[in-house]
C-alpha cells in the first residue's frame, strides 16, 4: 500500500531534498513519454499537458481513466510523474509547497500527511470546493473534513479510502474449528477488538501446525487505533498519544496478543512478511480493500478463493489519498476540471473495479462496479457492500502532522518488541522514548 511508507524526515533530510529541486517530484515520467508541465505537449499540436504528481501505483492510468479523459477532451494530454515511495515523494512535495516553486499541476497527498498540508500549506493550494461540479455530498463527511481548513477551505478532493475489515483464510479457520461464513465470523468479534484476541486463542488451541492467528503486531495495533476518533492528537492539535487511554488500551491489547503467541514476529510489507503470505503462515489480517491486492501479489496461485472478508469489530480506516491543485501550477483551471472529473463517483467506481481502490464517494456504493465486486482471492464473495458499510461507520478521526512517526514508533519500537520477549511495559517505554526523541519533546 502506498500509505504504509514512512514519511518522517528531520530538517537535514528536507534540506537534502531541497537540493534535488524538482527532480524528486518529477520522479518517473510516464504516459506517452512526456513529462512536460507546460502549456504544450511538445508535439506541435497545441495540446495542454496536465502534469500529475503521484506516489506508488494509484491506478488512474491502469484503470484507463487518463485515456478516457483525453478522449473526452481532445486538447488535453495527461502526463503522470510517479515517485515509487511516499517516503521520498512527500518530503520533496512539502519542500516545494513551502517554497511555492517546482510544483506540478496536480499533486497527490496521502492521508497521513493531509493534516500537515491542510494546516500549513493551504494558502499554496486552490479551494476545490469552489470548482464547478464539485458537490460536498459526493464524499464521506469524514473524508471531506480531513482536507478542509478551519475557515472552510477544502484543499484536496478525496480519491480512495481504506475501510477496515478482517480478511481470513477459510481453510485454516475450518481446520481450527472456527466458522468460515463471513457473517458468522464477523459475529465472533462484533463490537469489541478484545474479542479478536479471544478468537485468536480459540484458533491457537487447534491451529494447523506452524501457523499464527494474525500476521503481525503492527497490523493489529494499526487496525484498533484506526477505529478511534482520537488517537495521537486532540482536536486542538495537542499531542496526546501518551495520555490517551484508547492508545494505551490498544497497545496493551496488542501486547497481550503478542505475549500469547497469536501474532507473528513480523513487520508488515517487508520481504520476510511477504513470504509468510506465500507460505500460508497466518490465518487473518486487518484488511482494507487494498490489502487484497497485497495478498494476491504475494500468494501462490492455489490460495485464490481461499480467503474471505468479514466486518471488523468497529468501523475504521487505513489509507487513502487526496488530489490537490497548486496555485502556482501552469494549468490551474484545466487541472481543477480534471481533478473534479477524476474524483467524481463514476470514476471512483471504475477505479475500484479495476484497481481495488475503494471509493470515498457514497454515491458510488450503489453502482454495479461496487455492489457486484468480487476478488480473485475471495472467490465469488461480493465484497463491495461489506467495505461500503464499514466506510460509512468509520469515525471522523483527528489526524495530526506526525501521526506516521507515532504509529511507526508504537509498532516497530513498541509492540513488535513483545514478540521478542520484552514485557508490555518495557515495550511501551521503548516506544514512547523513541517517539518523543523524533518529536523533539
Amino acid at each position: 500500500m502506498r500509505a504504509r511508507i514512512r514519511t518522517a524526515r528531520k530538517a537535514m533530510v528536507v534540506a537534502a531534498v531541497a537540493s534535488l529541486g524538482a527532480g524528486l517530484l518529477a520522479g518517473c515520467a510516464d504516459d506517452g513519454g512526456d513529462d512536460s508541465s507546460g502549456s504544450s505537449d511538445g508535439d506541435g499540436k497545441g495540446k495542454t499537458t496536465i502534469s500529475v504528481g503521484l506516489f506508488g501505483t494509484m491506478g488512474f492510468k491502469e484503470a484507463g481513466l487518463f485515456t478516457e479523459y483525453e478522449k473526452l477532451n481532445p486538447k488535453i494530454k495527461i502526463a503522470q510523474n510517479v515517485v515509487e515511495r511516499n517516503e521520498n515523494y512527500y518530503p520533496a512535495l512539502l519542500n516545494h509547497l513551502t517554497t511555492n516553486s517546482g510544483l506540478l499541476d496536480v499533486q497527490a497527498v496521502e492521508v497521513a500527511n493531509i493534516a500537515e498540508v491542510t494546516a500549513t500549506q493551504a494558502d499554496k493550494l486552490e479551494d476545490m470546493s469552489k470548482v464547478s461540479g464539485v458537490d460536498k455530498g459526493n464524499w464521506l463527511d469524514w473524508k471531506w473534513q480531513q482536507a478542509t481548513t478551519k475557515d472552510g477551505k477544502t484543499i484536496g478532493l478525496g480519491t480512495d479510502v481504506g475501510p477496515m475489515a478482517i480478511c481470513y483464510r477459510t481453510d485454516l479457520f475450518k481446520q481450527a474449528g472456527l466458522p468460515t461464513d463471513p457473517a458468522e465470523v464477523g459475529k465472533l468479534w462484533a463490537g469489541d477488538w478484545a474479542k479478536v484476541v479471544d478468537v485468536g486463542e480459540r484458533y491457537k488451541a487447534k491451529a494447523p501446525k506452524g501457523t499464527f492467528f494474525m500476521d503481525s503486531p503492527g497490523g493489529l495495533l494499526n487496525a484498533v487505533l484506526g477505529s478511534e476518533k482520537e488517537k495521537f492528537y486532540d482536536s486542538s492539535g495537542k499531542v496526546i498519544y501518551k495520555s490517551n487511554p484508547a492508545v494505551k488500551a490498544a497497545f496493551d491489547l496488542t501486547a497481550e496478543a503478542a505475549e500469547k503467541g497469536l501474532v507473528q514476529s513480523q513487520t508488515q510489507f517487508q520481504p520476510a512478511w511477504n513470504s509468510t503470505i506465500a507460505n500460508n503462515k497466518f490465518a487473518a489480517v486487518a484488511c482494507p480493500p487494498w490489502m487484497l491486492g497485497t495478498i494476491k501479489g504475494n500468494a501462490k496461485p492455489e490460495a485464490a478463493g481461499k480467503w474471505a472478508v468479514a466486518a471488523a469489530p468497529k468501523g475504521g480506516n487505513w489509507g487513502g489519498t487526496f488530489l490537490t491543485v497548486p496555485k502556482s501550477g501552469k494549468n490551474v483551471k484545466e487541472a481543477q476540471k480534471f481533478v473534479a472529473w477524476l474524483t467524481a463517483p463514476e470514476q471512483q467506481a471504475k477505479l475500484f473495479k479495476v484497481q481495488g481502490s475503494f471509493p470515498s464517494s457514497p454515491p458510488a456504493y450503489t453502482m454495479p462496479e461496487v455492489t457486484g465486486a468480487t476478488n480473485e482471492m475471495t472467490g465469488d464473495q461480493q465484497i463491495g457492500s461489506i467495505f461500503a458499510d464499514l466506510a460509512k461507520t468509520a469515525p471522523v478521526q483527528v489526524i495530526g502532522p506526525k501521526d506516521q512517526i507515532i504509529q511507526q514508533g508504537l509498532s516497530d519500537n513498541g509492540v513488535f518488541l513483545v514478540t521478542k520477549g520484552k514485557s508490555a511495559e518495557e515495550a511501551w517505554e521503548s516506544a514512547t522514548k523513541s517517539i518523543d526523541n523524533k518529536l523533539d519533546q
